[in-house]
């Protein structure tokens, strides 16, 4: 199975509403933004849209993961959060990584000092995934989010400091190593 990592762009639109349908509801029902949404899918693809977006995509050009580096505002204008979902009958295959790693880099070039991500606490694949790629855990948020069926699950926080990390790709040249 071969997965090509690419930005997303307007005509993926349809594609991208059709990989969010597949999302089970009550894991959607954890997405802080409207993916099933055509006119918010079509935004995150405008040229003016806060942060980058990335989608894995096989062989067939269906789309079967997606990534987004999401800056945040004010004080913390340094820090990005991550989002990242994978088809469920695609997990486990290596795309979370791919997308995760792209996630790391998309936000060294953003110049980002600092990536986070949340994590239902039981997801402990998930949690393990981003601690392989330098995320560490910063914090646990009990009862933090509520799912469909009205149970509270706790949160992790993880997050990955990008600035000593930026320095030492660009000088050993992986960061273009990892782009090409």
């Amino acid at each position: 199975m071969t997965i090509a990592v690419r930005a997303p762009t307007p005509e993926d639109t349809d594609a991208l509403l059709a990989f969010f349908l597949r999302v089970p509801d009550g894991e959607r029902s954890f997405f802080k933004e409207q993916a099933v949404d055509r006119e918010t899918v079509a935004a995150w693809l405008a040229p003016d849209a806060r942060g980058r977006r990335a989608i894995a995509v096989d062989e067939a050009g269906e789309v079967v993961g997606q990534v987004a580096v999401v800056p945040l505002q004010g004080w913390s204008d340094h820090v990005a959060e991550t989002r990242l979902i994978v088809d469920p009958a695609r997990r486990r295959a290596g795309i979370g990584r791919l997308l995760a790693r792209r996630a790391v880099l998309d936000g060294i070039e953003c110049g980002m000092h600092k990536l986070m991500v949340e994590v239902v606490a039981e997801q402990d694949g998930t949690v393990s995934m981003f601690e392989t790629l330098g995320f560490r855990a910063e914090g646990l948020l009990e009862d933090q989010v509520r799912d469909r069926d009205g149970n509270l699950q706790d949160l992790i926080v993880l997050s990955h400091s990008l600035r000593d990390q930026s320095a030492l790709m660009s000088a050993v040249g992986l960061d273009e190593a990892l782009r090409g």
